[in-house]
């Protein structure tokens, strides 16, 4: 009784086979910087740096219009925050489509903006 035991202990633990793969783990998803092109609608700039963990990027509100890598646009109406660079700024973190960690260390920053007032202007700089 207690060979049929280990043995079947000894063929569970498989120190011989490869190692289990992690199920939570996606191999398709790419790591790397966050694509500015791909945010637009209700986004809520979050100021607080306890909370920069529950934020989707990191970003850094440009004083300078060239050097930044999105133009934004502030919509007044939601609906019309349909592409890149067309931002509808909202004033609860729980109803935006995007919470954003505003820092003062453009180091630190995945992507800057600045904010546009024209519309046509708005959105992804050509680089």
């Amino acid at each position: 009784m207690l060979l049929p035991f280990l043995l079947s202990g000894f063929l569970a633990l498989n120190p011989f086979g490869a190692p289990p793969r992690v199920p939570l783990a996606n191999p398709a998803v790419v790591v790397g910087s966050i694509d500015p092109c791909r945010i637009y609608g209700s986004v809520y700039l979050e100021r607080d740096p306890s909370r920069r963990s529950y934020c989707f990027a990191t970003v850094y509100l440009e004083p300078e219009e060239a050097f930044a890598d999105l133009l934004v646009y502030p919509e007044t109406n939601k609906l019309f925050a349909d592409r890149a660079g067309l931002w509808y700024p909202i004033e609860t973190r729980d109803f935006a489509d995007y919470a954003l960690f505003v820092t003062d260390n453009r180091n630190l920053a995945d992507f800057s903006f600045q904010y546009t007032k024209v519309r046509n202007y708005a959105g992804c700089r050509q680089r």
